[in-house]
């Protein structure tokens, strides 16, 4: 490690095999929690490359719990997280809704390290146990229409950091990672970052995969669409910058969508959303984020039919009825 160190301070970068190598040493438990510390702390101290950003990414899924779901079509809903606004957990029910509208999601979450409640808490806190036995994600896509892949059990790297990336408390590479490391390897996928410069790496690693992808960066730092303010995306068709009244809207302030900092407080709009008693910023931050993924999966389609699909499974009931069923 000492090695390592002395070549991030030399603000020299790393390769794309070293960079698998290290995570690989990491996971592998050939470092002590000073020194993966360290290591982590150095590392944010200066921009990821697109070598280190692959070469973390290699190991990921090289050392990942491996699970076999190809006989779905499957499309995730994954923030880096690390934008540090405490939204309450909009991607995870952007899922819900989706599964009501009858896709199959394969949601890739974890606990919260840089903010106050991770998609993985909301889930405990309103009973659901994690698995990683195949068999039984596979009959959670059958019953609900989406199965929660709950990242320590299948990363072990994230699971040895997870207490350090605690201590820290602030956004890591392993943010970065997140995303990129759903062990289902879905073939449809909305990606929420939380910086511009992060999108753009993501955008050229996506364009080498055969994934229909849509990257989206706000452009004041939301990891998500938020609808305070216009976003940027990117996606096989290049990038774009979407304006909030484009898809129909008025921007509306941020503290409308905060809720957040903490599990109970994240639960509660959770199940108010589902249940039908959101408020109309709460419930369309959470419909524009599924009509994307929507649309992502059937690029042909229009934001507005797709908007309406989203608002359909909502509104129907299906997005609850996914998640009771989920939940068993």
């Amino acid at each position: 490690m000492k090695k390592i160190l002395n070549h991030l301070f030399e603000n020299k970068s790393f390769s794309r095999e070293e960079a698998q190598r290290i995570l690989i040493a990491i996971a592998s438990g050939e470092f002590n929690t000073s020194q993966i510390a360290a290591f982590i702390t150095a590392f944010g101290m200066r921009n990821i490359t697109v070598a280190e950003l692959q070469g973390f990414r290699d190991a990921m899924l090289d050392l990942c719990v491996k699970v076999d779901l190809s006989n779905y079509e499957l499309v995730d809903l994954c923030g880096t997280g690390g934008d540090g606004k405490d939204t309450f957990n909009i991607s995870t029910l952007a899922s819900f809704v989706v599964a009501g509208a009858g896709y199959k999601v394969a949601k890739h979450g974890n606990y919260g390290v840089s903010s106050g409640c991770g998609s993985s808490n909301v889930m405990e806190y309103l009973g659901y146990t994690f698995t990683a036995d195949q068999d039984e994600l596979k009959r959670s896509l059958d019953r609900a229409g989406i199965c929660f892949i709950h990242a320590p059990l299948f990363n072990p790297a994230m699971k040895i950091v997870a207490p350090i990336r605690k201590d820290l408390g602030v956004k890591t590479f392993f943010n970065m990672l997140g995303p990129m490391v759903n062990p289902a390897q879905p073939k449809n996928q909305i990606v929420g970052v939380f910086s511009l410069e992060l999108a753009r790496l993501y955008a050229y690693l996506y364009q080498e995969t055969d994934k229909n992808y849509t990257i989206i960066h706000a452009v004041d730092g939301f990891d998500e669409v938020s609808l305070t303010c216009d976003f940027k995306t990117f996606s096989k068709n290049g990038e774009a910058l979407v304006k909030v009244s484009d898809l129909g809207f008025e921007e509306f302030d941020v503290h409308e969508i905060v809720g957040g900092d903490t599990i109970k407080s994240s639960a509660h709009i959770f199940t108010n959303v589902l249940q039908g008693t959101g408020t109309d910023p709460q419930n369309n931050v959470v419909l524009c984020n599924a009509a994307i993924a929507i649309q992502t999966i059937k690029p042909e389609q229009s934001f507005a039919d797709c908007f309406y699909e989203a608002e359909s499974s909502l509104v129907g009931g299906m997005a609850l009825k996914s998640f009771q069923n989920l939940i068993g």
